[in-house]
């Protein structure tokens, strides 16, 4: 067999593609731009004093919970009631109650 022969049984070398823009199957994550907290939108009007406190509270417990699983806190139960204060007093939140402690362990539960 020639050296001729041979080159021509040899297998090819794969072919390189330039990657193209009008490609549908590849799906490029998106970067997050985050440029502060979300705009605060004033609360809507004529609801009753406790929906208030309710919404608020829940406001808070999620700020809580992903702080603490920020933290590396994943179960509910690692969520003491004093880790959940001490967490609150780091991030200049007002001391939460045994409620709004109640609902951060359920959000992680």
């Amino acid at each position: 067999m020639s050296a001729a022969q041979a080159h021509a049984l040899a297998p090819a070398p794969p072919v390189r593609r330039a990657p193209s823009a009008h490609r549908t199957s590849v799906r490029r994550a998106r970067p997050v731009h985050r440029s502060g907290p979300p705009a605060v939108r004033p609360l809507p009007a004529g609801m009753p004093r406790e929906w208030y406190i309710d919404h608020n509270r829940r406001l808070k417990a999620m700020r809580l919970a992903v702080v603490l699983l920020d933290s590396g806190v994943y179960l509910p139960q690692q969520a003491t009631n004093r880790r959940i204060r001490s967490m609150a007093v780091r991030l200049g939140i007002h001391r939460p109650s045994a409620i709004t402690c109640r609902a951060v362990r359920a959000l992680l539960g």
